[in-house]
């Protein structure tokens, strides 16, 4: 029997988004601690059933993927002090220099997420020359049903005007040189992630991912 994401999850984070001062949070710790132990658990499972088509993630610990809760607001405006979602890095996060995925929960505006998430310059322009020269390839994997059906299209965040230096303005692929993140992502309904079978069904999509990472992985293997 898999785990099961419990309601109290999303219980506890609009309980939090509506009290987000460390008073509460010292008074309710044992709400947090609960949820904590269970999506860790949940992870777990997550992750082994995605071993089965990337066993590189057999290597991830579930409790260490887990975010920290405590947001860190030394140069921020907002002073805040907890995230009101839980975010897992399945070998995914802000500067990863190799493609993974993602999961992050939150009443309401849950998704899971792959690919390579604001990559350094080097690795940028290695994925940036693999698209320039095996363009065909990478389109098949953005247009194959399955995929499309679930990710329409890449994450057009912070993208550049222009084609970057050291590619040919003409270059076929060009829309795609301008990217700086290669990340697709897949909104959950919450009544997906509390779905007894979620990590069989959370699994199933994360797989359809992971002919992308195999191609943005491809120039450092």
């Amino acid at each position: 029997m898999q785990a099961i994401l419990s309601p109290k999850v999303f219980e506890f984070l609009k309980k939090l988004t509506k009290n987000n001062n460390r008073e509460w949070f010292t008074e309710n710790k044992n709400l947090y601690t609960e949820s904590q132990e269970n999506i860790v658990s949940f992870l777990e499972d997550l992750i082994r059933e995605m071993s089965e088509f990337d066993e590189e993630l057999g290597k991830i610990d579930a409790k260490k993927s887990l975010f920290r809760i405590y947001r860190d607001t030394r140069f921020s405006k907002d002073k805040i002090p907890y995230k009101t979602n839980f975010g897992a890095s399945l070998g995914m996060g802000k500067g990863s220099q190799k493609g993974g995925y993602y999961l992050h929960l939150e009443p309401g505006k849950s998704f899971i997420a792959g690919g390579i998430y604001m990559p350094e310059s080097s690795v940028l322009k290695e994925i940036r020359k693999e698209i320039s020269l095996y363009g065909e390839e990478f389109l098949a994997i953005l247009n194959n049903k399955d995929f499309k059906k679930h990710f329409p299209e890449l994450d057009q965040d912070d993208k550049l005007k222009k084609v970057p230096m050291g590619f040919e303005k003409e270059d076929p692929m060009g829309e795609y040189l301008k990217l700086k993140n290669f990340i697709v992502v897949y909104s959950l309904k919450d009544e997906e992630v509390l779905d007894k079978n979620a990590v069989k069904n959370l699994a199933k999509v994360f797989k359809l991912m992971k002919p992308l990472n195999d191609f943005l992985n491809a120039p450092f293997l």
